[in-house]
């Protein structure tokens, strides 16, 4: 079964291939979403400090029905916290707001501050943040450590200067938008690619060609999503705080054929209704 199966990070920490993102999911509905998830057998759950949730998720956590140890945690750095000390108290931060003693995984969110998207040269800034972080890698406050929405050349930049390379690079990634430069470049690095918004936010939900090859393998069509986002061999983080939605999500084990993969691959279909104007989804 799909939640049972795992990943193994460049530094020996295993995280499962499915999880539960939890953008848009209330701070007071979130302890809920997280128990629900848990109970189903979810057991990698993914916040943000952007998402205002965390207290929401880390009180369902701690209230779950299995041991804080059989839960991967991911939460990530503001965009806009791109000094040393800034970055050291937002870990903090993060840990009391969650009630944790630890997290699994810490992320920088974006290599650019979300309103210089794409912009600016922040190479000193990220490399500020990522002292911090691998001082808390140091100290067993995180696990692994990595990145989100950072192109090939942002993590190069961030490399130049660390003494450890990112575990993870957390990256839009759906049937539609395969960025296969980044895969390949994470491959060759040893960083695992997490895939957020394997539906597109929900907008390939009505795309005749996933739909066709959905109807032929006799899934849905976020179930056709979420199994070509992990036969790539990245995390899916399908995010929903409704358990029947969580249940159905994780019935992907079945194999996509290397035909239909190559299909998916080459689809384009990168139109994300009414949130293209977020950042990560305007093209930049």
């Amino acid at each position: 079964m799909i939640l049972n199966e795992t990943y193994t990070l460049s530094n020996g920490v295993e995280i499962p291939k499915l999880g539960l993102g939890t953008w848009f999911i209330d701070d007071a509905d979130a302890a809920q979403a997280v128990r629900d998830a848990v109970e189903i057998g979810y057991r990698n759950i993914d916040t943000a400090q952007a998402y205002g949730n965390e207290r929401g998720v880390g009180e369902g956590v701690r209230t779950a029905s299995v041991p804080r140890s059989e839960i991967f945690v991911s939460t990530k750095l503001h965009a806009e916290i791109k000094t040393y000390d800034e970055a050291v108290a937002a870990i903090d931060g993060s840990l009391e707001t969650m009630g944790l003693d630890y997290i699994d995984l810490f992320l920088i969110h974006a290599p650019q501050p979300w309103a210089d998207f794409r912009g600016g040269d922040y190479t000193d800034g990220n490399r500020a943040a990522w002292k911090a972080m691998e001082e808390a890698l140091a100290a067993g406050k995180v696990r692994a450590i990595g990145v989100s929405n950072f192109k090939n050349e942002d993590v190069d930049a961030l490399v130049a200067g660390a003494t450890v390379v990112p575990h993870v690079n957390q990256v839009l990634v759906h049937a539609g938008n395969t960025p296969q430069d980044i895969l390949a470049y994470s491959a060759e690095k040893n960083i695992q690619i997490q895939g957020y918004s394997p539906m597109g936010h929900g907008e390939i939900l009505g795309n005749e060609t996933i739909g066709a090859l959905a109807e032929k393998y006799g899934v849905s069509v976020p179930q056709l999503a979420i199994r070509y986002v992990i036969q790539l061999g990245t995390v899916a983080l399908p995010k929903t705080a409704n358990p029947e939605h969580m249940k159905a999500n994780a019935q992907v084990d079945f194999e996509i054929s290397d035909e239909d993969m190559k299909s998916l691959i080459e689809l384009e279909a990168k139109d994300y209704g009414d949130v293209s104007f977020f950042p990560v989804y305007s093209g930049k």
